[in-house]
């Protein structure tokens, strides 16, 4: 945990201002036994009651003092415990961004929410109750037992006794829970992954009918979280009433030995007022730092799963300037370039070479599995090619820095990803000061604007999280309106035209030719009527290259091709299709 303290860095002269606060605080408040002794002392014993109300005045202005002194440490402690939580979630946040898609599989989605959010929480608390309590405490305690030692030495050691016994009773409890924390911590990530799962696939779920199966798995999770939880709670339980013991324990037997000494010598009670007083901030500041000791170890777990995540050492590394010069006109090629996913034993892809030259569209096919979508995503570096070379404009991928290379990238996953706001928000994501103008022609391209018309705000319509009060269709054309929007060298289509129906696809295709006539256009289909009038198409089979050439040149020339088709259109159109080739 102490190494996320370097976020409270900036905020230096406000620990500082806090740390005199707390000292002061401390201070004065020590002095109030004394005085309460001297009260007793010398003006109930004497009966003295003017003397009793200038001990008395000076005893409220120390406390009114203190408590001033209290009131700035807590502002800082939370103002540079909310500054600190603040720093380190957009750390996090943003050392995540960076990650690689692999990278964020490692941990999963679910986890880096926990993380980010409870984690973080848990380190936040911990942090805030260390720069006032944890300061406090041992000034406190320090104090008190140097007080009392000057005030009645001969009955320091029940002090001690009562110190070693919590710290007995804390060594127990902490030995019983801190095993359990991490254990809470995996099972509190279950937990939001089968939260996240089930929202997110709830149509299915219904769908299939079975909510009964789902709601026993979320219940099982979260019945061992609560039984976790239960039992961190339960031992935690016994802290307040064994403290409770030796506090009172230690404070008879202070009674009980301060009475031998009233016979001879009344100023005694004074004296074992005051002594009490100590003895109670010494118990008080000691149940304090066994409280830190329960929380610490737990937000040291979170502490420990934050810094698992930010010592992540990146697998793409990133250029901070483009080296070298790309070539003014878009192409992308690869040179015998394979991948494997980390630790598989198989390439997913082997040994693929192409060039795609701008005012081009090259399209790929092939069976499910085959490692179209993988080729895809090694473009924008979403993975790192295992081996060979990717070329973007002539230049290496691997010398671009990120933003030179998504700024020469449209991309448009199979799966449209919309945002909450509004359609033109979602559509100008990619080019955020984009004039109306450009938005609605980037919407009457991909199809988007016979929707868009007829709802009542126009592109001032909602959208929703994830865009589920929109269709699957509404949301490819929106996400292929926004890739538009954007006038990249290089546009990407991950089987985005999935959803539309034929007379859809036909229409966009067409309206989209004029404006990437000196674009490079890849598209990964399913259907061949979406690709046959590529200018290449690229069969891929097991992640290699089984054919290259145009749609009548593959009829001939390659069964797996000549497969797809057969699958996709009836016996006569395809014999007509063989014919023309």
């Amino acid at each position: 945990m102490f190494k996320l303290f370097r976020y409270l860095k900036p905020y230096w002269w406000q620990c500082l201002l806090l740390v005199l606060g707390i000292g002061a605080q401390t201070y004065l408040t020590l002095q109030l036994p004394a005085l309460m002794a001297d009260i007793v002392n010398y003006g109930i014993t004497a009966g003295d009651q003017a003397y009793i109300m200038q001990v008395g005045l000076k005893m409220l202005g120390l406390a009114l003092g203190a408590s001033l002194c209290a009131l700035v440490a807590h502002f800082f402690s939370a103002r540079i415990g909310s500054a600190f939580a603040r720093d380190l979630r957009a750390d996090f946040y943003k050392k995540v961004l960076s990650f690689s898609i692999s990278e964020i599989d490692e941990f999963s989605t679910a986890s880096l929410i926990t993380r980010t959010t409870n984690d973080i929480g848990q380190v936040q608390q911990a942090t805030m109750m260390m720069l006032t309590m944890m300061l406090r405490a041992p000034m406190m305690g320090l104090g008190a037992i140097f007080q009392a030692f000057q005030t009645a030495p001969d009955m320091t050691w029940t002090i001690g006794l009562g110190v070693g016994l919590i710290i007995f009773f804390a060594a127990i409890i902490l030995s019983l829970t801190i095993p359990k924390f991490k254990i809470y911590q995996k099972t509190f990530d279950q937990v939001t992954l089968l939260a996240r799962e089930n929202l997110t696939g709830l149509r299915v779920i219904r769908a299939f009918n079975n909510e009964e199966l789902e709601r026993a798995k979320f219940e099982k999770a979260n019945g061992k979280l609560t039984q976790l939880a239960i039992f961190i709670d339960k031992i935690f339980a016994l802290q307040d009433p064994l403290i409770e013991i030796v506090f009172n324990g230690i404070t008879l037997l202070i009674v009980w030995i301060s009475i031998s000494h009233f016979a001879t010598d009344l100023t005694y009670l004074g004296d074992m007022v005051a002594f009490v007083q100590y003895a109670t901030h010494v118990f008080i500041s000691f149940l304090i730092l066994t409280m830190l000791l329960f929380v610490l170890p737990r937000a040291n777990v979170s502490a420990g799963r934050i810094n698992e995540v930010m010592q992540v050492k990146p697998k793409i590394h990133w250029k901070k300037q483009t080296e070298g010069t790309p070539d003014h006109t878009p192409s992308v090629e690869f040179k015998n370039v394979s991948f494997a996913y980390a630790g598989a034993e198989e390439n997913v892809l082997t040994n693929i070479s192409f060039k795609a030259n701008a005012g081009e569209t090259t399209a790929f096919i092939g069976s499910t599995g085959s490692g179209k979508s993988t080729l895809i995503s090694l473009v924008p570096r979403f993975y790192e090619a295992t081996s060979g070379e990717i070329l973007i404009d002539g230049l290496d991928i691997k010398n671009y820095a990120p933003e030179d290379l998504m700024h020469r990238i449209g991309y448009v996953p199979q799966k449209g990803i919309l945002f909450e706001g509004d359609i033109k928000s979602n559509i100008a994501f990619g080019s955020p000061d984009a004039k109306d103008m450009d938005i609605h022609k980037s919407a009457r391209i991909a199809q988007a604007e016979n929707f868009i018309e007829k709802l009542e705000q126009k592109y001032h319509s909602h959208i929703t999280e994830k865009g589920t009060n929109v269709s699957g269709g509404q949301k490819q054309r929106l996400s292929i309106a926004r890739a538009i929007n954007k006038h990249p060298e290089i546009y990407i289509f991950d089987d985005s035209f999935s959803a539309l129906d034929m007379k859809t696809d036909k229409r966009l295709r067409e309206a989209l030719k004029p404006e990437t006539k000196d674009n490079v256009v890849l598209i990964v289909a399913q259907r061949i009527s979406t690709i046959k009038d590529a200018d290449r198409i690229i069969v891929l089979e097991n992640g290699r290259i089984v054919g290259n050439g145009k749609h009548r040149e593959l009829l001939k020339t390659c069964d797996v091709y000549r497969d797809i088709a057969k699958s996709q259109v009836s016996e006569e159109e395809y014999r007509k299709e063989v014919a023309h080739a």
